[in-house]
């Protein structure tokens, strides 16, 4: 009998595109439409780059950058009651809630097409304002207000 050897697959990232945008594209995707969802993130950054004549990328980097949580809180079940625990947030976790968020602000947005929606959002959470960023102080003040239950986290 032979021995199967696992084959290492490497994944295709565009040269113009970096794993952040590709990991973004993905969280844009719905029913498994890659090309239409970086068509939306192409026009999402031609958008930007016209609104404000500068680097579309660098708006992109800083508005994920923006949005990322530092704390977030986690219920736990001690005894009879349910505590909402603050926790630092992992890296990982961070970039996906930072997707997640803009995304979903973008989407509840009103008129216009969903690239316009993301860029105005995105612009919006550079300069630090608009709903995902809302949401981000939302969680850091759920957290602080929570203080006092921090030495229950078990990590």
């Amino acid at each position: 009998m032979k021995k199967m050897t696992a084959l290492k697959i490497k994944k295709f990232i565009p040269e113009d595109s970096s794993q952040m945008q590709e990991k973004f594209i993905n969280y844009i995707m719905s029913a498994g439409k890659k090309t239409v969802a970086r068509s939306i993130f192409n026009n999402t950054l031609k958008t930007i780059s016209k609104k404000t004549g500068g680097d579309p990328e660098k708006v992109f980097k800083t508005a994920i950058e923006n949005v990322k949580p530092e704390m977030e809180v986690r219920p736990k079940r001690i005894g009879g009651g349910v505590y909402q625990v603050p926790r630092e947030v992992p890296p990982a976790r961070r970039l996906a809630l930072a997707c997640r968020w803009i995304i979903d602000a973008a989407r509840k947005g009103k008129g216009g097409s969903m690239a316009t929606k993301l860029a105005t959002e995105f612009m919006n959470a550079a300069s630090e304002q608009g709903s995902a960023i809302k949401k981000k102080e939302d969680t850091h003040r759920m957290a602080q207000a929570n203080k006092a239950f921090a030495h229950l986290a078990k990590y």
